[in-house]
């Protein structure tokens, strides 16, 4: 008979979880002061088809793609790859944001804690990493930084929390 507290099973238990950790990649979350309640002046549900600064990009039935008619794309002081307004059923509910380079990616990031507030950094957790992942969460906004260290590309997605969990109901199961 083996004992549930068999020192091998504990090995093995060992070795999956530090497994687990290491290719784990750095996360970090932090709650939002500040909610802006959309993005440059434009609020969370507006109709972004009657604002003549943007034109559309991308459609289809439910959700339409926007860019500001103006170029080049600047967010933080910096100039990014774009700045993609989104709306779905005609209610603006998302930002994407892409940016290239380490140094763009430290003004983004800077900017945005100093906006929204400090990471919880826990003490001894790594600095960098493959991808970095940075969280910050107020009652009507969420901000999502995604930044790929080996390609130096960055990604910045802020949300309506209300608007933009609908967006899973225009994702087809057949992946068309």
């Amino acid at each position: 008979m083996i004992h549930p507290f068999d020192s091998r099973r504990l090995v093995r238990l060992f070795m999956t979880l530090s497994a687990l950790a290491i290719g784990i990649d750095l996360a970090w979350s932090s709650s939002m002061l500040n909610d802006p309640n959309g993005f440059h002046n434009i609020p969370w549900g507006a109709a972004l088809s009657s604002r003549p600064e943007l034109k559309p990009v991308r459609s289809s039935p439910h959700i339409v793609e926007y860019l500001h008619k103006e170029q080049p794309s600047s967010f933080a002081g910096a100039e990014v790859t774009s700045i993609v307004y989104i709306s779905l059923d005609d209610q603006f509910a998302r930002v994407v944001i892409r940016y290239h380079g380490d140094q763009i990616h430290g003004e983004v990031l800077s900017h945005l804690q100093g906006r929204f507030g400090q990471l919880d950094r826990v003490p001894g957790q790594m600095a960098r990493g493959l991808t970095q992942q940075y969280n910050w969460r107020g009652p009507d906004t969420e901000i999502n930084l995604t930044y790929q260290a080996s390609t130096e590309r960055g990604y910045v997605f802020i949300d309506s929390r209300t608007l933009a969990p609908r967006f899973n109901d225009y994702i087809t199961d057949s992946a068309e």
